[in-house]
């Protein structure tokens, strides 16, 4: 398997993309934060005194999918034309799932972004909770599905 961010020489270098189709891409990612119970019921009824925790994470991970070129060195910059996150309360499983969906038309994927709309909202969760669980654990951030681009599309297969 060739490498495609490095050059003969191994070299860095951002892939060229100048040649590629633009098509409709989308990638759908996840990813969980586990917690106290008494963590999660006070997110749920909104208890938080840093405020709603979710509408708070929900604009932290737009924004961290609109800056993922900035975060991630060979990421393109994007003209995302769509973001939704989703928060899942699991109380059986003391935990929140998260969901990130990203569109575009474009000429490369955005599966990146889509994981990282996952992560910043793991993160803000876990900043705005910090005083009352330091014990919060965020796992399994995952690609689910990508559509669009040469490659076609993929589906994670779970379990795997």
């Amino acid at each position: 398997m060739k490498f495609t961010h490095f050059d003969e020489e191994g070299r860095s270098k951002m892939v060229d993309v100048t040649e590629k189709a633009v098509t409709k891409r989308e990638a759908h990612a996840c990813g969980y934060i586990y917690m106290k119970p008494e963590t999660l019921m006070m997110i749920v009824d909104k208890k938080i005194e840093k405020g709603n925790v979710f509408e708070v994470a929900r604009v932290a991970g737009i924004m961290g999918v609109k800056r993922t070129s900035d975060l991630i060195p060979m990421c393109h910059p994007l003209n995302i034309t769509g973001v939704e996150i989703f928060f899942t309360p699991e109380k059986e499983k003391n935990r929140i799932r998260i969901d990130c969906t990203v569109k575009l038309s474009g000429k490369t994927g955005v599966e990146m972004e889509a994981l990282t709309g996952v992560s910043i909202a793991a993160l803000t969760i876990y900043d705005m909770c910090k005083a009352v669980d330091k014990e919060m654990v965020i796992s399994d951030i995952m690609l689910l599905k990508k559509t669009g681009g040469k490659s076609g599309t993929f589906v994670r297969e779970m379990g795997k």
